[in-house]
């Protein structure tokens, strides 16, 4: 048995839409006896309804760069946690307050606030139905379990700016990772290879073969961690760590198989 690692946005999902190649490309990797999920950013409920929609089966899903796993069913099997009082204090920085959106992941819902022009959260959330609660700032030291944070800028060059201070400042509780034009904000040492790694152990699959893929720097500790693959719409820095360049998931996996 092999174990197929997809990150979503950039890889799976690119310009709006999975390819009819991608989706049978997993198809005929499953029925080959082989596992499948999507490692990514973004909650399980902005995640899940899509992979549906679009006639992705998968066994699993590393959601929030590692900050949660879920069975197949949706149950969750683990999930990290961020200090309430680092987020409290993370909101105050200056470079923070330019994101155009303040969103926490919890187990079963994203909460809001800080809702600016330009934040896709809201916009996501009406057109594939997960649930969102907006929030005030004086909420945040009351908020459950939160295992992600993250932020959003008009430009990249923002979100690796601000990335680099929030790790400077709070790299002990927290690391934050640049993605295009979104910060994803974890548990310190939590990652998309911690992830898949914590994923292995707990559904007994540690003898299993790895076969990631992913396209942005958050995908990197899981490429150098299993020798992955990228996509060729991915930049020169991210195919110059990849074992191979594919035109598109289905490629990777049905040459795999």
């Amino acid at each position: 048995m092999k174990i197929g690692a997809s990150d979503y946005d950039g890889t799976l999902f690119r310009q709006r839409t999975i390819s009819s190649e991608d989706v049978e490309g997993v198809r005929a990797w499953r029925r080959a006896g082989h596992k499948f999920g999507v490692v990514s950013g973004r909650d399980y409920g902005m995640l899940m309804p899509q992979l549906e929609h679009y006639g992705i089966e998968s066994d699993y899903a590393v959601c929030n760069n590692g900050g949660i796993i879920f069975k197949a069913d949706g149950t969750p099997l683990w999930q990290g946690s961020i200090p309430l009082s680092v987020l409290a204090e993370i909101v105050r920085e200056p470079s923070v307050d330019k994101s155009f959106h303040y969103a926490f992941s919890a187990v079963d819902k994203t909460y809001l606030y800080h809702e600016g022009e330009g934040s896709w959260i809201m916009r996501e959330a009406l057109e594939w139905d997960f649930p969102i609660e907006k929030i005030t700032e004086a909420d945040i030291l009351s908020l459950p379990r939160i295992h992600q944070f993250c932020l959003g800028y008009p430009e990249a060059k923002q979100a690796d700016e601000t990335a680099a201070i929030i790790n400077a400042k709070y790299g002990e509780f927290v690391h934050a990772y640049p993605n295009g034009c979104s910060v994803d904000i974890t548990p310190a040492g939590v990652s998309k290879s911690q992830g898949i790694d914590t994923l292995l152990e707990l559904m007994g699959w540690q003898q299993a073969e790895v076969f990631a893929i992913g396209d942005e720097t958050n995908d990197l500790p899981m490429l150098e961690a299993y020798d992955g693959f990228t996509v060729d719409t991915a930049r020169d820095a991210i195919k110059e760590k990849a074992r191979a360049v594919y035109g598109g998931v289905g490629d990777m996996l049905v040459d795999n198989i």
